[in-house]
């Protein structure tokens, strides 16, 4: 039996059955990316955190990690897709991605969560987050304090953009933990270029105090 005809076969059945095959994220339905970038600081600091070797243990000096790659519509996102993936991440595959995502926990949850909505399957999924990471430039006065510095949202966004040239601020946004950074959320076409996302936008914090923790 060829691999061929097993995929032919696969795909009947699929529509058969009413699933979505597997697709390709640019026929997938949602509208953009949203890369997610956590502040790792912030979050080994709180109790979740403290629970979190793999990310959090006294060897570990992350600052930014990316929380997810997260497929979005103008309005609201879909999450938790039906998928012919496995809803694990084996090992085997996530240990390649845990430099940028850095526990199978958070690997796996992303899939589950996000990654199966994007019309791919796992390995080319962690193989787009990845992609997404490496197209942007970390601003050095946000990515490496070694003493927990305040600055503005806007001069944190101000920060990605001088760096990133193409990024504007409408597809850039901060989120905040309290009055530390959280998270920088930047929107990405599915071809991984910079866009605008209102909804996104407009749910950034605005507070004019945010304390960036420094990583241990």
């Amino acid at each position: 039996m060829t691999h061929r005809f097993v995929r032919t076969l696969l795909a009947a059945c699929l529509a058969l059955c009413g699933l979505p095959a597997a697709a390709d994220d640019g026929s997938a339905r949602f509208d953009f990316y949203v890369l997610s970038l956590s502040w790792s600081p912030t979050f080994c600091a709180s109790p979740q955190g403290k629970d979190s070797k793999e990310q959090c243990g006294t060897d570990k000096t992350f600052g930014f990690i990316v929380h997810g790659l997260w497929p979005q519509n103008e309005r609201g996102y879909p999450e938790f897709c039906a998928s012919m993936e496995p809803r694990r991440v084996p090992e085997s595959l996530g240990r390649d991605y845990l430099d940028i995502m850095p526990s199978m926990g958070l690997i796996g949850h992303e899939w589950r969560k996000h990654g199966s909505c994007s019309g791919l399957g796992q390995k080319a999924y962690l193989d787009k987050t990845r992609a997404a990471f490496s197209r942007i430039r970390l601003p050095a006065d946000i990515a490496t304090v070694t003493t927990a510095q305040t600055f503005t949202a806007e001069q944190i966004e101000q920060s990605f953009i001088r760096d990133n040239p193409g990024l504007r601020p409408d597809a850039i946004a901060v989120s905040c933990e309290r009055s530390r950074l959280e998270e920088v959320r930047i929107c990405l076409s599915k071809e991984l270029s910079f866009r605008p996302c209102a909804e996104v936008d407009r749910k950034g914090c605005t507070l004019n105090r945010i304390t960036v923790p420094p990583a241990r």
